[in-house]
């Protein structure tokens, strides 16, 4: 008796820790249109309007291939994001600019793109729910 006990009792707290575990997902980024296999292709996860382009939640970096590259943003949990990306052809690990603005291929998330300056969080936030999210960017 005190056997069956104890292994529903462990069936009950295993199904719970199951039932309690937080739902993440992943975003896919596939990247195309480099144009050269020099450098590192940054690409940075933003969570917020005021963090956008500033400061990056999660980061992946991933060298370079003329023919595309992907990168998976994974455990991500539900909710707003942004993604800002560059191709760093000389790997200073910044975004060259002359006069503020960018020599060095660059894209964001829905492929949005800025109107005398860089792109508004309003047009490259996307929605993380129940399911993997796939960005196609285009540098």
């Amino acid at each position: 008796m005190k056997t069956i006990l104890t292994t529903c009792l462990m069936l009950i707290i295993s199904s719970a820790s199951i039932f309690s575990q937080d739902v993440t997902q992943s975003i896919q980024v596939n990247i195309n249109g480099i144009k050269s296999n020099e450098g590192t292709i940054r690409v940075g996860l933003y969570t917020t309007k005021n963090s956008f382009l500033n400061k990056i939640y999660k980061g992946i970096d991933i060298e370079a291939k003329i023919d595309g590259v992907q990168v998976t943003f994974k455990n991500i949990e539900p909710g707003e994001y942004a993604i800002s990306l560059y191709h760093d052809e000389d790997n200073n690990q910044t975004l060259n600019t002359f006069l503020k603005i960018p020599t060095e291929p660059y894209g964001t998330s829905n492929n949005a793109k800025g109107k005398f300056g860089p792109p508004k969080w309003e047009d490259a936030r996307f929605i993380v729910s129940d399911q993997t999210v796939v960005q196609n960017i285009k540098l």
